[in-house]
């Protein structure tokens, strides 16, 4: 198998030095395009109902300067898409559409500017705590098992891992339970598909949003050869720098995609609070700090990329 393979294109991504731009918050840019997310599938609810929106998005982050698009799977699980009726093959041919929306969009890209101009893909997972619609993902306190998470993230895993999906990268992220963490990378080491970033979400400079240590989670996917990049997402961007620099230890790529610095209210289902006026200006520090991939998550939208692409510019 060659490098590009192992490392889903990631080699290619940051050959030489160079810091990869990831996109934004999927959901903000659509909702700033005016669609209704206030569903419990969130933004994959156009996966069902309007994905020519999605690949709308997707196109806007291109046209601001993202090298990776992260699909609308964030979402969209078998658990969840069965509250719509959806039957486990249907169900199957969703979570597939979202990573066919985000290569259409690619390959239109490429046709247009060539294939140096080439986006990465990587299929969003997101955590257990986003199907339940309750605002756990940010705090890792779900109430349940190891059997119960490897049953929730196994099909899923199987689904978007799969070769002929077509992902490049798998996107593990917001990532909040260290339980949660240790159940996907055993899982990734089971799969023969595209590797993954296991990127976690924190409630301080140190800490998980269940209160383990960071850097132990990050020593248990340091030891997992189909994680190829470490590092945080959807976590205050005042906190990004400290963690970056614990994750860097590690030896691997190490990924950042913040949120605007808000606080999610699950009981409004609104983000609150002031945010960071200028997520760009830090930049600087989380690539000094040894952040190879960076972009937005939550609240940021193609303006935030584009800002960040012109201070990661040479």
């Amino acid at each position: 198998m060659d490098g590009a393979a192992r490392t889903g294109g990631l080699d290619r991504l940051l050959a030489h030095g160079r810091v990869g731009l990831l996109d934004g918050g999927l959901a903000t840019q659509l909702e700033r395009m005016g669609a209704d997310l206030d569903d419990p599938l969130w933004s994959a609810r156009l996966l069902l109902d309007d994905p020519s929106m999605i690949a709308a998005a997707h196109r806007a982050y291109l046209e601001a300067g993202a090298e990776v698009l992260i699909t609308a799977s964030y979402q969209a699980s078998f658990e969840g898409l069965a509250g719509r009726g959806a039957s486990r093959a249907e169900a199957e041919e969703v979570l597939r559409t979202s990573v066919a929306l985000a290569r259409e969009v690619r390959d239109a890209w490429v046709r247009e500017h060539g294939p140096a101009a080439a986006p990465l893909v990587a299929a969003s997972v997101g955590p257990f705590g986003a199907m339940l619609a309750d605002g756990s993902e940010y705090t890792g306190r779900y109430g349940v098992g190891r059997g119960r998470l490897v049953t929730f993230h196994a099909r899923r895993l199987e689904v978007l891992a799969d070769p002929a999906t077509g992902a490049d990268l798998l996107a593990v992220e917001t990532i909040p339970s260290a339980l949660e963490a240790e159940v996907l990378v055993d899982l990734l080491a089971g799969l023969d598909g595209p590797p993954a970033w296991l990127s976690l979400t924190c409630r301080d400079e140190a800490h998980l949003a269940d209160g383990t240590p960071f850097a132990d989670v990050v020593a248990l996917a340091a030891d997992s050869g189909a994680v190829v990049a470490i590092g945080v997402n959807c976590t205050a961007p005042r906190l990004v720098e400290p963690l970056v620099a614990s994750a860097a230890s590690a030896g691997r790529p190490v990924v950042a995609y913040p949120n605007r610095g808000d606080r999610w209210d699950p009981e409004r289902r609104t983000w609150v609070g002031g945010g960071e006026p200028d997520l760009a200006a830090l930049v600087p520090a989380w690539v000094a700090a040894g952040a190879r991939l960076v972009g937005g998550c939550c609240g940021t939208g193609p303006d935030d990329v584009r800002a960040i692409g012109r201070v990661l510019a040479p």
